[in-house]
């Protein structure tokens, strides 16, 4: 007999969602076709406190982040693999622009308890963590296939709903203004990332200037990522990987550095650039959990707790993620 929910997709949305309805006892199958164009499959997996020119705190980090942090390693636990590294991020200023809001704020508290010690050049950011998001869904992908729970195809949502009660969508850029958005635009970007051989970085710091540069393993790092709105394509193209290398020099100074590698991902995010989750009006049965945008490390954990509320208890979605807030 068919599970009562199905998940569609299984990139970071689809798999944190999972892991949480198994641990809450709830009975799920996921369908996924493959991840090639999906934003999971290239995703740094940074947590970053303080973000934006406008250096703000991440919205809701100081109750996110302690959340999805405790996510993260009971699935390492369970699992038995790494996924979380503690980071602390070195943020320089671009201008005195910026040197001047971060003294204001800093000056406030408005940024505590992430802000660290500052100088001319720039300031720490203390609690920053990266996720190591390929470990994470190729884990659950080869468990989940595994015990049968996991088929490899591509479905029809509306079909579907024959079999299961409810029909989750998780399919990123796939789905980008399907059914299951009601009201809400989805607003497409490509981001693409290199992948350098480096050597002499500290490992556990994340240099940051507009773009950032994660060291990943010993004599690598990453360095992205560009936002490029126009075009579902993924193109990596010429115009992308000069800039990510522009900025790579500017970080990294004196240190030589080679490309290995390109990638690209379509990443999604509704028009108040939050994420979107809940049932769609017009067809119950069909929900979505989407749109995380460039902190979906952050809020993943968070989104997944608000589905099994609502489906253990009927507890209402979160006003700032609920589809209501686009009806017209």
């Amino acid at each position: 007999m068919p599970a009562p929910i199905l998940i569609v997709g299984q990139g970071l949305a689809g798999t944190v969602l999972g892991w949480t309805l198994e641990r809450a006892g709830i009975a799920f199958e996921i369908a996924d076709a493959g991840h090639a164009g999906a934003a999971s499959r290239v995703g740094a997996g940074i947590i970053n406190p303080i973000t934006g020119q406008r250096i703000v705190k991440s919205r809701g980090v100081d109750e996110l982040l302690p959340r999805a942090l405790a996510v993260y390693r009971a699935m390492e636990a369970q699992w038995g693999v790494s996924l979380v590294r503690a980071m602390r991020v070195r943020r320089f200023f671009n201008d005195d622009r910026e040197r001047r809001v971060f003294a204001e704020k800093n000056a406030t508290g408005e940024l505590a308890p992430y802000a660290g010690e500052a100088d001319a050049e720039g300031f720490w950011i203390e609690g920053a963590a990266r996720i190591d998001m390929a470990t994470l869904i190729t884990t659950a992908r080869t468990r989940w296939r595994a015990d049968g729970r996991l088929r490899e195809e591509r479905i029809e949502p509306l079909k579907a709903m024959a079999r299961h009660d409810t029909v989750i969508l998780c399919t990123g850029a796939e789905d980008c203004g399907g059914l299951a958005w009601g009201e809400a635009k989805c607003l497409r970007a490509t981001g693409e990332i290199l992948t350098l051989a480096v050597s002499g970085l500290a490992p556990e710091v994340i240099l940051n200037r507009g773009h950032w540069v994660l060291p990943t393993a010993e004599g690598f790092a990453k360095v992205g990522a560009t936002y490029t709105r126009e075009g579902e394509m993924l193109a990596g193209g010429a115009s992308a990987r000069e800039e990510l290398m522009l900025s790579a020099r500017r970080l990294l100074g004196t240190r030589a550095f080679t490309v290995e590698a390109q990638e690209s991902g379509v990443r999604v995010t509704s028009p108040d650039r939050y994420p979107l989750a809940g049932r769609n009006s017009c067809e119950p049965r069909l929900g979505i959990f989407n749109g995380l945008g460039s902190k979906g490390a952050l809020l993943a954990p968070w989104l997944a707790h608000q589905w099994v509320n609502h489906l253990t208890d009927g507890v209402p979605f979160d006003p700032a993620v609920a589809m209501t807030r686009f009806t017209r």
